[in-house]
């Protein structure tokens, strides 16, 4: 792509490393693509009580002063209240502002671009009413709190959303003003060959054996995520197919770990559902999803998770619950699975899935050829856009 000049890009979020979370590794691999053609400033939040040395970065780092919340994930942004942090994001001189959060940076990310009479662009990740219903419990404030975002959304010269039941979502029942753009995400993985030292390195580590089947989680440790619909649906498994043998891999922490932990406890269910922790490696998370038979995400919150796209890079295909925002580019049977909003039924889809291994095969390949997007040829596409709304906005 040939430009006038070389741009200086402007990406905003909410939380950044060292939490590890499907928006945070997007904006991530923004900055780190982007980075071959244009300047990248990322700008986020500190982590109160956490180090991370954004020096081990390519691509430069702006944090501001957060402050924690009791019982959340993520830490609460103060930009406003950091004078360092402003006279920094003064002398950056974007020419565009993306941001991938409609909170505290996002918000400031507006302010800037309005100051500057520059483009800005947010991408739609979450479906915020859930959340918001989470956090207080009554319908009506859940509204109010989701018309706010849809405000500052409002207030962006163009929308993103990461597949088309998003789009449709945050203009058919959120209220956004016009059918969002769908820009799908990607990811960086390469295909791990079958002889990697990482699949003997995770055999090894969680004791499985050769006739085995391996489920794998990945992801925020949150009942938001269906965690515990999975656990209560490999009990169901497990009882209806006691010679079954399997290995179910759970990779993340989150708010709920504790409560998954002893539900597991409960089942007596030890020896089959193992927590790893978050792994930070990408090479060793690679080797995970290649190690599994099948990644279960039975998650209505997600609206289109990288994971999902993480599996489909090692031809592993997923395992989905129907209503999800997350299936808009999955084809049931084809490359992917879809099955009822129900326990018992999901138990018997993963068994029915494991006992047709032609189908299965089938379904690993087209996973693989169908929803398998790398980032360095997505982010031409989001660099043409990027220019053409430059060029809109100086006409």
């Amino acid at each position: 792509m040939k430009n006038k000049k070389k741009l200086t890009i402007g990406l905003f979020n909410d939380s950044f490393y060292p939490m590890i979370d499907g928006v945070i590794s997007v904006v991530h691999n923004y900055a780190i693509n982007l980075l071959k053609y244009a300047n990248v400033i990322v700008f986020v939040p500190y982590y109160p009580g956490k180090k991370y040395d954004d020096s081990t970065l390519p691509y430069k780092v702006v944090r501001c002063k957060s402050i924690n919340i009791p019982y959340g994930d993520y830490p609460w942004p103060q930009p406003n209240f950091d004078k360092l942090f402003l006279q920094e994001l003064e002398n950056c001189h974007l020419d565009i502002v993306h941001i991938h959060s409609p909170f505290g940076l996002g918000k400031m990310g507006i302010k800037y671009a309005k100051k500057h009479n520059i483009p800005v662009i947010a991408t739609m990740h979450s479906q915020f009413k859930q959340d918001f219903k989470r956090a207080v419990k009554i319908d009506f404030l859940a509204n109010i709190l989701t018309k706010s975002r849809i405000k500052i959304f409002n207030k962006c010269d163009e929308c993103w959303a990461v597949n088309s039941e998003v789009a449709r979502i945050f203009y058919e029942d959120y209220g956004y003003k016009e059918l969002p753009k769908v820009m799908n995400n990607a990811t960086e993985m390469k295909l791990i060959p079958n002889n990697s030292s990482l699949l003997k390195e995770i055999n090894n580590k969680y004791k499985i054996v050769k006739d085995e089947k391996v489920f794998l989680f990945v992801g925020r440790l949150n009942k938001l995520k269906g965690v515990l619909f999975l656990v209560n649906s490999l009990k169901v498994l497990k009882e209806k197919n006691p010679l079954f043998k399997f290995k179910m891999l759970f990779v993340g922490s989150g708010q709920d770990e504790d409560e998954l932990k002893e539900l597991v406890k409960n089942f007596k269910m030890n020896n089959e559902i193992i927590f790893c922790g978050r792994v930070s490696d990408r090479n060793l998370l690679g080797a995970f999803y290649k190690r599994a038979d099948l990644f279960l995400f039975p998650s209505l919150y997600d609206a289109s998770s990288i994971v999902q796209i993480e599996a489909a890079s090692q031809k592993t295909p997923t395992l989905f619950l129907e209503g999800a925002a997350t299936t808009a580019t999955v084809t049931n049977n084809q490359n992917g699975y879809i099955i009822e909003n129900d326990i018992e039924k999901y138990a018997d889809k993963i068994m029915d899935i494991i006992n047709n291994e032609k189908d299965y095969l089938k379904v690993c390949e087209n996973a693989y050829k169908e929803l398998y997007v790398n980032w360095e040829d997505k982010i031409q596409e989001v660099l043409e856009l990027y220019q053409n709304i430059i060029d809109k906005k100086n006409h």
